[in-house]
């Protein structure tokens, strides 16, 4: 009779559990109904722009433009620390492996220094053929391919399931990186998918439905090397995570208080 007691004890101290986290769970549904500050809350941002402690401001905006030097977004430009392989079509002893060094310049046979960072990988050619063609080679055809890039990379976090540091691709898109990322945790929000990009001094920040963009309703954004990335929690799946927890617990209350 008195483990039966303690049994009922229990189960009614679970029910009371149960009861307020489907007071929770219906809360933080209304509370994230669509609304026209719900991006800026997440950022706890009380208004479109706010200083930064090191100079510049964190600007949101509706769309993120490309870098600037990005030749209207369709190359980046090269940063130090890039490794660059430099082909000089038959003429082998010309061909170099090189990193670009913190002055962002390369160093090359015959021509010496040459600055690489800030340029594209098309205009770098054309420097070198220059610079070869003007003493050295008749017509040179000079290919650069790059091979390892710093800046060429993007940092994935919050609700995902491999957040990292992944290297980005040409062309790679805001689904390109998710998808990089393994998808959204069990409790990630599509809808709160917010992108940094430094534009000058200044870090803009837009946020993007993933699942409208998936479902095709808005654009899919390029994603370019040194954008961050950060996924927000769904409050609702949250709340639902602890109702299906606190559902297990009751499930083993119960079978505890069957008594043979």
């Amino acid at each position: 009779m008195g483990v039966i007691c303690v049994a009922r004890s229990q189960m009614a101290a679970v029910f009371v559990l149960l009861a307020s986290i489907a007071m929770s769970a219906c809360t933080s549904t209304s509370s994230t109904a669509p609304s026209s500050s719900s991006s800026v809350d997440a950022l706890q941002l009380t208004s479109s722009s706010t200083s930064l402690s090191g100079g510049g401001a964190l600007q949101v905006v509706k769309d993120l433009p490309a870098p600037q030097n990005t030749r209207n977004g369709s190359e980046q430009p090269l940063s130090p620390n890039d490794v660059l392989e430099v082909n000089v079509f038959q003429v082998d002893n010309l061909n170099r492996t090189v990193q670009v060094d913190a002055g962002g310049q390369i160093s090359l046979p015959l021509i010496g220094t040459v600055t690489a960072a800030g340029k594209t990988v098309r205009h770098l050619e054309q420097e070198i053929e220059t610079a070869y063609g003007s003493k050295y080679l008749q017509s040179p055809d000079v290919t650069v391919f790059l091979k390892e890039s710093i800046g060429q990379r993007i940092t994935i976090d919050g609700e995902v399931n491999k957040a990292g540091i992944y290297p980005v691709a040409s062309n790679s898109s805001l689904l390109d990186a998710i998808a990089l990322a393994g998808n959204f945790s069990p409790i990630g929000d599509a809808s709160k998918v917010f992108v940094y990009r430094n534009i000058g001094q200044n870090t803009l920040v837009a946020n993007y439905d993933v699942e409208q963009i998936r479902l095709g309703k808005i654009g899919n954004p390029r994603i370019y090397g040194g954008d961050k990335i950060v996924v927000f929690a769904s409050k609702s799946k949250i709340a639902m995570n602890n109702l299906k927890d606190a559902l297990g617990i009751a499930s083993s209350a119960a079978r505890m208080a069957v008594i043979p």
